[in-house]
This record gives C-alpha cells, structure tokens and sequence, in this order.
C-alpha cells in the first residue's frame, strides 16, 4: 500500500505539463531533469515532438511520461500533447525553460483565487545584458495587455482549453491568439516567479535585430497577415 498523498502532491498531481520539442538534442535531458521531482510528486510530463531529426526522442522518452510525436508546429505539437494529458490543470513549457521554484504551488493558489489561466514572468539567461532589458518589457507589456507569451510558461485549467478548443492550429502567434481568447473569458494570473528560458536565438542573430523582427510580426498580425506568411519570415532566424 503506497504513503497516502501531502497537501502537495496532491496539487502536484493535478498538473500535466507539456513540452513541444523540435530537434532539441543538446538540451531536452537537462530540461526534464529538472521536472523530475514534480514527476516523482504525481505530476505528468507529457513530450510532443514535431518530427525531430536528431535523438530527441529517445533522449526524452525515459524522462516522460507520455512521448506523442505530431505534425511540425508549436501549436500542433501542444494540442497533440494536451490530447493525452491527464491532468486538471495544463503548463505548456517551452524545451530551453526551467520552471521556478513551487511552481505548482503558485499554480494551484492563482486558481483557486478564481484565475482560469495565467503565466510567470520571465528571465532569458545569455551574455547579453540587453536580454534582462527584454525580459523586463516582454513581463511589463504582459502585465499591462493581459497578453502572455509561449516563454512565459503559459498554464490554464483543462476546461478553458477545452472550451476553447486549444491553441489555433496556426504557424506562427498561436499564443497571442490563444491570450485573447481567453481574455474574453478570465483575466490572467500574472505570476511574478520568473521561468530562466535560454537566450540562444536572441544572441545568434543579435538581440536587437530579433526585438526588431519580433515586434515587425506582431504588428503585422496586428493588422491582419496570415500567421503562415509570418512564419516564413521568423523561421530562418529562429531555426
């Protein structure tokens, strides 16, 4: 007969957390390592890979609970892992993130204040002090829009995600997309406990032209480009 479960992992237990993964070898062991002790807590941990040419998958499948490999595309990918997720409680977490510390804590008390989804601020780690000043603004703009980016960990209860059908199978801004949805519905949970995400894609094409690219996307979202038009312009830079 196992221990009978803490306060905590009974919090724990409600939570899947879905990780998209595209050829992301050098560093997905590291990243599920660290979500081990949730996993030990009752916690799921779901992987979607969207057709990875390196070892990935096999890096990721003794650290996973569910491997699901679906077509290219965060959106995609995400959907497809929340498909098999098992928990009350959804956390779509980006391959290069770490979580902060008692995150399913901090989870669990913004919905039972009444939140129905929400995000952490973030932290980009990298040689770049220009990345602390980024970080800074993308936490303020969230703040201030209701707004979350996919680095910012984003989370929801499964019954929202299921009344809105999921992130839109959309190549590029599925979570500005999914963020307005569901701000018809529920005001975020502006986490202030930052999740360290990798600057890597900032410093490989220099962080101000990335801000730049960045910030030219969402505009032209804004005012109406197809997402798959805007793909085309982000993946060479981002690939």
């Amino acid at each position: 007969m196992g221990r009978p479960l803490s306060r905590m992992d009974a919090r724990v237990s409600r939570l899947s957390i879905v990780v998209p993964v595209l050829d992301e070898a050098p560093g997905i062991v590291a990243t599920l390592q660290a979500l081990q002790p949730l996993r030990a807590s009752g916690a799921q941990i779901v992987v979607a890979d969207g057709g990875s040419r390196d070892d990935s998958c096999a890096l990721a499948r003794p650290l996973c609970d569910v491997l699901v490999v679906s077509s290219r595309g965060r959106a995609l990918q995400m959907n497809a892992g929340a498909a098999h997720a098992r928990g009350e409680v959804l956390l779509f977490l980006h391959a290069d993130s770490t979580l902060p510390d008692g995150a399913p804590l901090l989870i669990d008390n913004a919905l039972d204040s009444g939140a129905q989804w929400g995000r952490f601020d973030v932290a980009i780690e990298g040689r770049s002090p220009l990345l602390r000043v980024v970080a800074f603004m993308m936490n303020l703009r969230s703040r201030l829009s209701g707004i979350a980016t996919g680095d910012q960990a984003m989370f929801c209860t499964r019954a929202l995600f299921d009344h809105l059908g999921g992130f839109a199978p959309i190549a590029l801004m599925e979570d500005i997309d999914f963020s307005r949805r569901a701000l018809s519905l529920s005001a975020p949970a502006c986490l202030r406990a930052r999740v360290r995400t990798s600057g890597r894609r900032w410093e490989k094409h220099g962080v101000l032209r990335t801000v730049w690219l960045m910030w030219r996307l969402r505009l032209r979202y804004f005012f109406g480009a197809d997402p798959q038009t805007l793909a085309r312009s982000y993946r060479p830079h981002h690939d």
